[in-house]
């Protein structure tokens, strides 16, 4: 399916939601991997295991009300999405982590991973939350997307992650955004 030209529309989902969509969310977790995002999968990477990963983790997390996901619908499309976890320790609810920001590849250059973060930024300032934690692949386009929205780098964590298709270790930064 040829996306669209006009903005995509950013929605909050829920746990029923997402299993009805979740063929769609397992093909934009499966081409982002075969594009070589960093988002926690390796070679090979069956279509059923992109499923799984929304059935098994995400749409728990969210009945339990300890995660967010914010979806980005091309039409009735899921184009990209993004997780606010806020399943955190008594002494941490000041805080949230961003999560599994990704955008399908036919899709990036449009600025969805900027509107997606905008809104789980948006939606943590409501909850009271004052800091919001990532981590990101080193010199990946994300690491820049992330600077622009005005995060910083609080450090980086050599060989923490292999890459989707070799044995080769990446590093990764842990990135921080207060307000």
């Amino acid at each position: 399916m040829k996306p669209t030209l006009n903005p995509p529309k950013i929605v909050r989902l829920d746990a029923d939601e997402v299993t009805g969509r979740i063929d769609q969310f397992g093909e934009m977790l499966h081409a982002c991997v075969q594009d070589g995002a960093s988002i926690g999968f390796i070679e090979p990477f069956p279509m059923a295991e992109a499923i799984a990963f929304w059935r098994n983790r995400v749409v728990p997390a969210l009945r339990g009300d300890t995660r967010i996901l914010f979806a980005a619908l091309d039409e009735d499309r899921v184009v990209g999405t993004v997780q606010l976890d806020i399943d955190t320790m008594p002494n941490q609810h000041h805080r949230g982590d961003i999560s599994k920001l990704m955008v399908r590849p036919d899709c990036r250059r449009r600025g969805i991973a900027r509107l997606l973060m905008l809104h789980a930024e948006h939606h943590a300032r409501e909850l009271g939350r004052s800091l919001l934690t990532l981590d990101t692949r080193t010199d990946d386009s994300a690491e820049t997307l992330y600077l622009s929205l005005g995060f910083e780098c609080a450090g980086v964590i050599p060989d923490y992650a292999r890459d989707p298709f070799s044995d080769q270790l990446s590093a990764t930064t842990v990135m921080f955004k207060r307000f």
